[in-house]
């Protein structure tokens, strides 16, 4: 990319989050990302690019190192003329959700991100004139909590999602419980995680967004009827699925569609599409822990037919979501055993305040880094290193347990051969794919305390909401004053 020469006019609005805001080049399968700030607040330029830089440098030596090569794409920094920032800053203005609007796209620094268009198959260098499809699913904890540390009895049953579904509906969040439950998707049986992808797809809240040549058909949107959705994706989808255009429209059509995609995501989700080094560690034994969520509607469903639990299969070792779980099992402690730990780093540092870069909290993310993450041992022997580790550790894991696992599909033209591309043998097509995965970004060591006070709330409000629902199941049913009833007699 030609930093000298750019025209606001080759980039569209992607996206953004709380912190930054990605740009999208119409023609290159490139995207630029900056960061975002409160108007009133100003950062230094040396300060922004450092930032950015330290972005970089945890993706490409830490990450790149749990996940593997294919699946990382770090990026780099580059510097943009101001004016240019300025401009684009102006056109994209009206396409930014008014939700967003309370922070302000960085114009002051000419710092940002140039990442590749992760919406596009990886590839590809230049925007392919063929459909593409991408799917980006934010699986979230595929684990229950197995330290001992754990005080709360619910935590060692219910996973952290379905906890967290009960609070953030109660506050408005969302007007519907999702019937989603990380650990189906997890679980590397087909069958749960039909289940799984089905919920994501009824109830995608922030977990599922679906893109159709770079530009969003599905999710990120609230409270929608879902089933004219799923009569208007199955529209989108069907040329992928069934390009031969077999199948009228209407609900038929609709289902078919739905399980072809749903078929799909499986496949490619249980895929090893990494033939790079494979990482030799593993976070803990996976033996350990509940493999059922108690909550999962998949899970109540099979108790109520008189079964257990439902069936693990287990994750191929070298898929994407394998991997996943094992960044995310870093978590050894949970936030309760963790807590007490940042606790005696906190005391150290405010204490010894010029040690803070000696320690890395805010880097550098170096191999020597990366390094201290593979001690895996929990015997806490009352020193700040083992403290630092297990710090250090929980934020990484945190990061995975908050990343997008990003899946492009495009058909295969009639009688083309892949080439070195990975293919899907779909029923009716075939569709090369490729898999990615992004937020990556290091969660910030000062979220820590905010995640203690978070865990606590969750669990408490769900505990409520288990004894409520109890309450009313076991008390008697009772007729109200302005109800009518009928008295019925029988003859004896």
């Amino acid at each position: 990319m030609d930093e000298g020469k750019m025209d606001e006019n080759e980039w569209k609005y992607h996206g953004e989050g709380n912190k930054s805001l990605v740009v999208a080049h119409k023609q290159r399968c490139v995207v630029l990302r900056f960061l975002k700030f409160h108007p009133n607040r100003n950062k230094a330029s040396e300060e922004i690019f450092q930032h950015l830089q330290n972005i970089v440098d945890f993706s490409k030596n830490v990450m790149k190192e749990f996940f593997g090569e294919n699946y990382v794409h770090s990026g780099e920094v580059v510097q943009l003329p101001l004016d240019f920032v300025k401009q684009l800053c102006l056109k994209i203005q009206a396409e930014r959700p008014e939700s967003r609007c309370d922070k302000d796209l960085d114009t002051l620094s000419g710092y940002a991100m140039c990442l590749p268009n992760l919406t596009r198959l990886q590839t590809y260098h230049f925007v392919e004139h063929r459909p593409i499809l991408c799917v980006e699913i934010k699986p979230k904890c595929g684990f229950i909590p197995f330290s001992s540390d754990v005080t709360h009895e619910m935590k060692h049953k219910v996973c952290r999602y379905c906890m967290h579904q009960h609070l953030k509906v109660a506050t408005g969040k969302w007007k519907q419980i999702s019937k989603y439950c990380p650990l189906d998707l997890y679980s590397g049986n087909k069958q749960r995680m039909h289940f799984a992808l089905k919920s994501l797809l009824q109830e995608a809240q922030n977990n599922l967004k679906i893109f159709k040549n770079g530009e969003l058909i599905y999710g990120g949107k609230e409270a929608r009827d879902s089933v004219t959705d799923w009569n208007e994706l199955a529209h989108h989808l069907k040329p992928f699925f069934f390009p031969s255009n077999g199948l009228a429209s209407g609900p038929h059509c609709t289902r078919a569609v739905i399980r072809e995609l749903v078929h799909v995501l499986t496949w490619v989700l249980l895929s090893d599409t990494d033939k790079s080094r494979l990482g030799t560690w593993r976070a803990v034994p996976g033996t350990q822990g509940l493999r059922a969520c108690e909550a999962s509607p998949f899970s109540r469903q099979l108790h109520c037919q008189g079964k257990n639990t439902p069936e693990h299969s287990g994750l191929p070792k070298g898929c994407l979501l394998y991997k996943t779980l094992q960044v995310q099992m870093l978590d050894m402690l949970d936030i309760e055993g963790l807590y007490p730990l940042y606790s005696r780093v906190e005391r150290y540092l405010q204490e010894f305040p010029e040690q803070r870069k000696t320690l890395q909290i805010d880097g550098p993310y170096n191999e020597a880094f990366y390094q201290k993450l593979l001690d895996l041992s929990t015997e806490d022997d009352g020193t700040l290193a083992y403290a630092l580790t297990k710090v250090q550790q929980y934020r990484v894991a945190m990061t995975a347990k908050d990343c997008s696992i990003m899946i492009t599909l495009s058909p295969c033209l009639q009688d083309e051969s892949p080439g070195h591309r990975a293919v899907v043998p779909s029923s009716k097509s075939r569709l090369a794919f490729s898999v990615s995965v992004l937020d990556l970004d290091l969660k910030p060591y000062e979220s820590i305390p905010h995640q203690y006070m978070l865990d606590g709330k969750i669990v408490s409000y769900y505990s409520k909401a288990v004894r409520a629902k109890d309450a009313a199941a076991a008390a008697p049913p009772r007729f109200k004053g302005n109800e009518d009833c009928t008295l019925v007699l029988h003859k004896v």
